[in-house]
């Protein structure tokens, strides 16, 4: 894919440091020693020492070279132990429990990340992705401005007459099954914010629904009006017009006759899906029918980046995860 091939060139033009919390991992490890190899990040390894390089040399990865920290011999444990209990605290976490939370690799991880020890996390090949969110949204939270974290996915196809040059970015297709107004305006900024960083893109954002421009009437489409006006209040500079129906969205024609008026229809490269259901189906008719290359899903909307793996990812997947975090 043309737009993995810009990623991994900016991931190594800025070569940040990524956190992997499963170090032991077989697929980790050979993919660690590939980003290492492509200089796409500088990696580090969170686990046994002794663990990860018996797993290691089973598996034949050359990781010589990669930083590998374990959490509770870490010169760092007692200064994220003391920033977790004072993030937590009021949440009744005591520093006994500070501490043991703090041995778990997927919390210090995080924790590297919230004091600038590593510029992103990449996990979730043998964790669940509540294991993963759980403690980014304890310590790094949302990005200002933003109230949920959302998912995209980018979506090359070979009709270049659509999106960008046949590129578009797709939104919210894996997380949040029913959000309302106020999420679903997140979810679109959210998504320009990714747009502009991994496709180097300005977004026209198209909010969609079955109405354009109010030739539906229902609470569904009220829905994704009112999240058209908060973003657009949020905002300002931004191209985002709704509600629009797909192919006002996409499709020039359609756009001059539903839609005259919009900077937006018919050119539109990021489409906000208004509920999981219809984000979930349309990105894997696009990815079926059409054959579209598909990256995601992309984590977004954390304060910094942190990135979900399929437990069933494959070694490549890994590699471009992180790539995509670098560039985040």
């Amino acid at each position: 894919m043309a737009i993995m091939g810009k990623i991994w060139e900016n991931a190594r033009k800025l070569y940040k440091k990524i956190a992997l919390p499963e170090g032991s991992e077989p697929r980790t490890l050979k993919a660690a020693e590939k980003i290492k190899s492509e200089k796409l990040a500088e990696v580090i390894l969170l686990g046994n020492p002794d663990e990860i390089r018996k797993s290691a040399k089973d598996i034949g990865a050359n990781i010589d070279g990669i930083t590998i920290i374990e959490p509770k011999s870490s010169a760092k444990f007692t200064e994220y132990v003391n920033s977790f209990y004072e993030l937590r605290k009021s949440k009744g976490i005591t520093l006994e429990k500070a501490k043991e939370i703090m041995l778990d690799e997927i919390y210090f991880a995080t924790m590297m990340v919230k004091q600038g020890d590593a510029y992103g996390m990449v996990s979730g090949a043998i964790h669940s992705t509540g294991d993963l969110l759980r403690p980014a949204l304890q310590i790094i939270k949302t990005a200002p401005g933003i109230s949920i974290v959302s998912s995209s996915f980018i979506m090359e196809t070979q009709t270049k007459e659509f999106g960008e040059d046949g590129v578009l970015v797709f939104a919210d297709c894996a997380i949040n099954p029913n959000p309302n107004a106020e999420e679903l305006a997140s979810i679109a900024l959210a998504t320009a914010s990714t747009a502009k960083s991994l496709c180097g893109f300005e977004p026209r954002i198209a909010m969609l629904s079955f109405s354009t421009k109010g030739s539906g009437k229902h609470e569904f489409v009220d829905k994704v009006v009112e999240a058209t006006k908060i973003a657009k209040e949020k905002a300002p500079d931004l191209l985002i017009d709704g509600e629009l129906q797909l192919d006002a969205a996409i499709v020039q024609k359609v756009a001059t006759l539903k839609a005259p008026e919009s900077k937006v229809a018919g050119r539109a490269n990021v489409l906000i899906f208004p509920d999981l259901q219809s984000g979930n189906i349309g990105y894997k008719l696009v990815q079926r029918i059409a054959k579209a290359g598909t990256i995601g899903p992309v984590s977004q909307g954390f304060a910094k980046p942190i990135n979900d793996l399929s437990r069933g990812c494959s070694v490549d997947d890994i590699v471009n995860v992180v790539a995509i975090t670098a560039v985040q």
